[in-house]
């Protein structure tokens, strides 16, 4: 016989009902937390909640006193060091000449009298055209490109690297010096990817060979792959992409097999690209890509 009693308190359950959409799906239903993205993991609990912030303590707000005159655009870090060496920067009007000091973000840093306050970090990427050197400033008064991006902040930036005069293409400046560092040393071994034309046709021999890797002045360099432009009518054209930071590495390369670079176009950069920037302009980073620049760098 049937039980069909009411249960516990009087009311029976009711009879649970599938989804008939699913009915025949084959797939079970998905339950449990929603999909969260990698970049959310790391500040997002349960079912999305937001987790507060972390307070840093008195002492993770200290930075040594050469880094902090530093970013504030006065100078680098080695020439902030001979500025403390010589007496000449004062904490809390206080003279001080130890190397290795800690300063807070409340303390009154000053240098020759003038108050330096910390800058906030800056980060601009421009899509360099020819004909300008990658300096802050050149004696024989040529094209730089810090007029490029002249005005579009009232910190001083400085451009990461260097692209020859004639090499186009992705240029990061900024005043982070933390950041600048990492992604010039070659142990961080930052992707570039370079759009490369040569004056003939390469042959499949000298592809191999520069696929194999060369040897240049007794050392050896190897790219990470090299393709041929696809849809290219010739062979001429070239994709090539190395973590090398070596000078002229690329032209080096193709010298060496008696070819001559008649076009070179940085077009991929520490997870940056061109996208959406005509030649000869700048845009800044936004928040994204600043915090993928600090997760290859770290």
């Amino acid at each position: 016989m049937e039980n069909n009693s009411p249960g516990r308190g009087g009311r029976s359950k009711p009879e649970r009902t599938r989804n008939p959409g699913k009915e025949n799906s084959g797939k079970p239903e998905r339950r449990g937390k929603p999909e969260t993205k990698p970049w959310q993991e790391s500040r997002r609990g349960d079912y999305g909640k937001p987790k507060p912030y972390r307070k840093s303590s008195p002492k993770e707000d200290l930075i040594r006193l050469n880094k902090y005159i530093s970013n504030a655009g006065v100078c680098s870090r080695r020439e902030a060091d001979k500025l403390i060496l010589a007496g000449v920067v004062r904490v809390n009007g206080k003279v001080v000449t130890e190397l290795g000091v800690k300063v807070s973000p409340g303390d009154k840093i000053q240098y020759e009298e003038q108050t330096i306050s910390k800058e906030r970090t800056k980060y601009i990427l421009l899509n360099k055209p020819k004909g300008y050197i990658t300096t802050v400033d050149d004696p024989e008064k040529r094209k730089t490109v810090m007029e490029l991006i002249r005005g579009a902040c009232k910190e001083r930036v400085y451009p990461v690297g260097r692209l020859d005069r004639n090499t186009t293409g992705l240029l990061l400046f900024t005043n982070d010096g933390t950041i600048a560092k990492k992604l010039t040393h070659p142990k961080y071994g930052i992707k570039k990817i370079y759009h490369v034309e040569v004056d003939k046709s390469l042959n499949k021999a000298d592809f191999e060979k520069i696929k194999a890797g060369l040897i240049l002045d007794d050392e050896k360099i190897e790219v990470d792959k090299i393709e041929y432009i696809e849809g290219s009518k010739s062979k001429k054209e070239l994709g090539v992409e190395l973590h090398s930071g070596k000078n002229r590495v690329i032209r080096r390369i193709f010298e060496h097999l008696d070819y001559n670079v008649t076009r070179l176009d940085r077009v991929y950069y520490a997870g940056l690209t061109k996208k959406n920037l005509p030649r000869g302009h700048w845009r800044f980073l936004d928040e994204h890509e600043v915090n993928l620049l600090k997760m290859i760098s770290s």
